[in-house]
């Protein structure tokens, strides 16, 4: 296999990786009480020995009691999950034009590690006027952590495939 087929393949498998993440955060957006439920139910009876495992449970519980109370008083308000999922998806779909060609379109990657980048920044801000903890902008931020990490590859391997294609 010559060095332009591996670039390939790589670009193919990191790319597909990017959009699965983000086709799997889209769907997790929308039932977000059955998860929240699920986790509690999972994880209460086993962390409630130390005082850090404590803060997440009560963290947990705190949530899971807010989206119930707004599920059966206000659940219209859950529809803006629904955007969010939307959201993921119109950008995963995107990536299908850096699969077809990933050096026209080396854009995407570009415009994915810029996206990625601002996630810190935008949960740190948002997470501290909502309230939020921040240990959990943390979790927040590891998903522009963990998308940024294939882009970056991605961008390497296209600016690379180029590279290779103009010396031909």
């Amino acid at each position: 296999m010559n060095r332009e087929q591996i670039l390939r393949r790589r670009l193919k498998f990191l790319t597909w990786l990017f959009i699965i993440g983000l086709v799997l955060s889209g769907v997790t957006a929308m039932p977000l009480q059955t998860e929240l439920n699920w986790l509690v139910k999972t994880i209460a009876p086993h962390y409630t020995d130390s005082p850090q495992n404590s803060l997440l449970v009560t963290w947990l519980v705190k949530v899971q009691q807010a989206l119930q109370e707004i599920g059966q008083k206000f659940p219209f308000l859950f529809y803006g999950t629904d955007w969010l999922a939307f959201g993921h998806y119109m950008i995963a779909l995107s990536f299908v034009g850096a699969l077809r060609d990933p050096i026209r379109n080396r854009w995407l990657f570009d415009f994915g590690l810029i996206a990625c980048v601002l996630v810190i920044p935008f949960a740190f801000i948002c997470g501290a006027v909502r309230g939020i903890p921040v240990w959990w902008g943390l979790i927040d931020c590891s998903f522009g952590i963990f998308g940024f990490i294939p882009l970056w590859f991605c961008r390497r391997a296209a600016k690379e495939l180029e590279a290779l294609g103009e010396r031909k």
